[in-house]
């Protein structure tokens, strides 16, 4: 028997026992419950926590060798200007020398070889120092950088490029096709379900375009690459994308019962042959623009991992970057709440009493299942058992359900229905005690 106890923290309420079919099952039901535990949440974020401010000491130790590159830089700078004051000194008092030269009576001849030869020696040992101060700044770090800087940038165009392509055939082989059927005689398909499935996609795929069309330009005045501006001009219209990830699911949804169609299960077939799609199917392009922000942001990083502190685009690459992070953030939380209400919503509806607790929006879904309760067990004579009108001499089935806050305990009538237990059916887990019984009998 695989079965475990659960004991209230006050007096006066007897154990809860359930058993489970196998092992495995068993395991799995205490593991869950084990997990719903707000201290394990704290222990969690506790550790967290350890590991953000170890990244953070990491970060500020990086920052310090920064700066300590900066002033060797910066220290080059200025050798290198005092060479070159250096060399204006020399050209000048060179230039004071050439009238007395000219005066000079012609040259012997020996002399004439021997400039020559000492010429065509300076010549080569500048040739030779220009080649050794070229090929050290090629193995340096900064040219390897600017290498992966530029890779990044061109690897984003074909991204972007390839991104545009496929919201064009989400678009062209899908939205307007769609549109068109919905207007014909005998519609397929809606048009409040057309703009429930596509939402603003056509408005996305515009919006690319247009990125897409300055990247290039950008490009093609390469080497300089100047990408901040663009990324200023995108920020303001990605708020487009909370409304198209807020409606995935729901879009998803309506999409699968729109399948059910015949005529435009039929019809959607027919379009997901186009070779344009090269065998993908409709609900593949639907999930691209939810994987795009997050692309964003890992190029920015990778970015930002190659551009120099004072490079003049480091600000706004910075600023990007903040925002799109706080964009994806708030996309995340509104997609995880509004999928966390509908799972709520959906178990509140199938129970015919209704259940209160579900309507709040930090009760979490974490598992549910069927369960076998058994009598309890007192000094070998069997005790009443304190959820419903269980029998002393059998045991039962019950449909349960593990949220965060709560446990519910359901009973299935012959049509299907749940039916919460008239007594102990919501128990709140601040008011358990979980105990594992370890005997084999």
């Amino acid at each position: 028997q695989h079965y475990f106890t659960v004991l209230f923290g006050h007096e006066g309420q007897k154990p809860l026992e359930l058993r489970c079919e196998d092992e495995v099952d068993g395991d799995e039901w205490v593991e869950a419950i084990h997990q719903a535990s707000y201290s394990d949440i704290l222990i969690e974020r506790e550790v967290l926590m350890q590991k953000y401010i170890h990244l953070v000491q990491i970060v500020e130790t990086e920052k310090v060798a920064a700066n300590q590159l900066r002033h060797q830089l910066e220290d080059q700078d200025t050798e290198i200007e005092r060479l070159k004051s250096e060399i204006v000194a020399l050209n000048k008092t060179k230039e004071k020398m050439r009238p007395y030269q000219g005066n000079q009576e012609e040259e012997d001849p020996d002399i004439k070889k021997i400039k020559k030869v000492q010429s065509f020696m300076r010549g080569w040992l500048c040739r030779r120092k220009w080649k050794t101060i070229v090929q050290d700044y090629i193995c340096s770090p900064h040219a390897e950088s600017m290498r992966k800087r530029n890779q990044i940038v061109f690897n984003m165009v074909e991204a972007e490029s390839e991104y545009v392509h496929q919201l064009y055939v989400l678009v062209n082989c899908f939205l307007r096709p769609l549109r068109m059927a919905a207007s014909s005689k005998k519609p397929p398909i809606s048009h409040d379900d057309v703009s429930s499935i596509f939402l603003n996609s056509e408005t996305i795929m515009f919006l690319h375009e247009i990125f897409h069309q300055g990247l290039k330009a950008r490009i093609a005045n390469w080497p300089t690459l100047i990408l901040a501006d663009l990324f200023d001009i995108l920020l303001p219209m990605l708020n487009i994308y909370q409304e198209f990830v807020r409606n995935h699911q729901y879009s998803l949804q309506v999409l699968a019962n729109c399948k059910q169609n015949r005529d435009f299960d039929k019809l959607l077939k027919q379009y997901e042959a186009n070779p344009a799609c090269e065998g993908r199917m409709l609900e593949t392009f639907l999930t691209y623009p939810m994987f795009q922000i997050p692309r964003y942001i890992i190029t920015l990083h990778e970015l930002l991992a190659h551009t120099p502190h004072e490079h003049v685009e480091r600000k706004s690459l910075e600023f990007a970057k903040s925002k799109l992070e706080e964009l994806s953030r708030v996309m995340h939380d509104e997609v995880s709440d509004t999928e966390n209400i509908r799972k709520n919503l959906a178990i509140e509806r199938t129970i015919v009493e209704g259940c209160d607790i579900l309507l709040d929006t930090s009760q979490t879904f974490i598992r549910q299942g069927s369960l076998i309760q058994v009598p309890s067990v007192e000094r070998g004579k069997l005790s009443k058992v304190r959820l419903g009108s269980l029998s002393l001499k059998k045991e039962g089935e019950r449909q349960c359900f593990l949220f965060t806050k709560h446990f519910l305990i359901c009973t299935r009538s012959s049509g299907g229905k749940l039916h919460l237990l008239k007594t102990g059916g919501v128990l709140s887990l601040i008011e358990c005690t979980l105990v594992e019984e370890t005997e084999a009998s």
